[in-house]
């Protein structure tokens, strides 16, 4: 099994790369990114990286092969493909102003996956997420249940680890459901979070859970304003999980971006819901019964992702 990971040479991409070593379960993994010039030198993050990684083996004890490259030419037959490339959020910033940037390199860096890899799977990471996903599928040209975003795992993990560190229990007993965009307009679900299979609301006032949803909404933003620059463990971790779910064929039940038909009453857009996860890429979109509150805030998230994708499309009318 073949993973390429492109904008390896950064924190998310060498992260997914090197969470999915250590896991193991891969062939290979090859490191895409750019040549750049530090000092009048040309430097190449990615193989750099790829080495550092594979010097780890021994310590970690992992087989998987790590390749660095700038040649796309390297990633032919890939079964699953990770695209991290694009500029990060900066203070500031929200996840939309990255949107005509990344938006052309997403274009491209698809564009020459496919031409290697016709019958990958593409799992998005790159920001504005919703609309990147969008992008890699019109430029693919792959079935839907080909290609999707990393979005839910990531907001559910760091609504799981607030209420953790709320109620001093382990994150591994948490279960959560969160729908919607990537973004300040994401829809986490208190009445499907359960705590060993308890309702959350046993354990926390409504107010104090509240405060832990919006913490959530904003958990990309409270870190850049943290570290001067976006996220990387937790959204590298999580694109792993989602890479390791279909190459070992698990039918995992994740939240993550996919393309909508119809389903919660919307189409032609990605938006995060939940899928069975395996073989193939998304097997099911799972459609949970939403109350009237519920469905306005997933409509209301919907509505945000239109008018980006919109924004989208307007340019490059241009």
């Amino acid at each position: 099994m073949k993973v390429t990971v492109v904008g390896a040479g950064g924190n998310v991409g060498s992260t997914v790369s090197m969470a999915v070593a250590q896991r193991d379960f891969a062939k290979e993994v090859v490191m895409v990114d750019i040549v750049q010039e530090k000092n009048g030198n040309k430097i190449y993050p990615s193989k750099g990286r790829a080495l550092d990684q594979w010097e780890s083996s021994p310590i970690h004890k992992f087989d998987t092969r790590l390749t660095g490259t700038v040649d796309y030419e390297d990633t032919a037959g890939s079964d699953v493909c990770v695209i991290t490339a694009g500029v990060p959020r900066r203070p500031g910033m929200s996840r939309d102003d990255l949107l005509e940037t990344n938006a052309n390199i997403v274009q491209s860096v698809t564009e020459q996956l496919i031409e290697h890899s016709p019958d990958t799977i593409l799992v998005i990471v790159s920001n504005p997420l919703d609309v990147m996903a969008q992008v890699a599928y019109e430029t693919s040209g792959l079935d839907s249940s080909r290609v999707m975003g990393m979005a839910g795992i990531l907001d559910t993990a760091r609504y799981r680890s607030f209420l953790a560190e709320e109620l001093d229990v382990s994150p591994k007993d948490i279960q959560a459901l969160l729908l919607g965009g990537h973004g300040d307009t994401m829809v986490p679900l208190p009445r499907f979070t359960t705590i060993a299979g308890m309702p959350v609301t046993q354990f926390i006032d409504e107010d104090k859970l509240e405060e832990i949803v919006e913490r959530t909404k904003g958990g990309g933003g409270e870190l850049v304003n943290l570290m001067g620059t976006s996220a990387w463990y937790a959204p590298g971790a999580a694109a792993a999980q989602m890479v390791e779910a279909i190459i070992l064929d698990q039918n995992r039940i994740f939240p993550c971006a996919a393309y909508l038909n119809g389903e919660y009453g919307h189409e032609d857009l990605f938006l995060g819901v939940p899928v069975k996860l395996g073989e193939g890429g998304i097997k099911q979109i799972i459609e949970v019964d939403l109350n009237a509150e519920e469905q306005e805030l997933m409509d209301t998230s919907a509505d945000h992702v239109h008018s980006v994708l919109a924004e989208f499309r307007e340019l490059m009318d241009k």
